[in-house]
């Protein structure tokens, strides 16, 4: 499995029930779980971003489709980042030798 950081941020219509959002974020980790993709961590933050979650996915595909399904509901827009872990970078770094 793949490592995903997705930094989010609410929309007009999602802070308008900011109050919801945990229930909302629930919601979103099972349609996830249908697509392959696990949330690991959700964190609400202060700062540029309103959330910052962890996900572990197959594939890019499906981090992406579970994502855009998220996206779809209106209420955040996504910035999706690739997480390397010490041994997966160690083999990035393999590969320069």
């Amino acid at each position: 499995m793949q490592t995903y950081v997705v930094l989010e941020n609410w929309t007009d219509l999602g802070i308008r029930d900011f109050g919801g959002s945990q229930e909302r974020a629930e919601a979103s980790a099972t349609v996830m779980a249908k697509l392959g993709v696990r949330m690991k961590d959700v964190y609400w933050t202060m700062g540029p971003y309103d959330l910052v979650s962890v996900v572990e996915a197959p594939s890019d595909e499906a981090v992406s489709a579970a994502l855009l399904a998220d996206a779809a509901k209106g209420n955040v827009r996504t910035t999706t980042l690739r997480a390397f872990s010490r041994d997966e970078m160690a083999g990035v770094a393999r590969l320069l030798d």
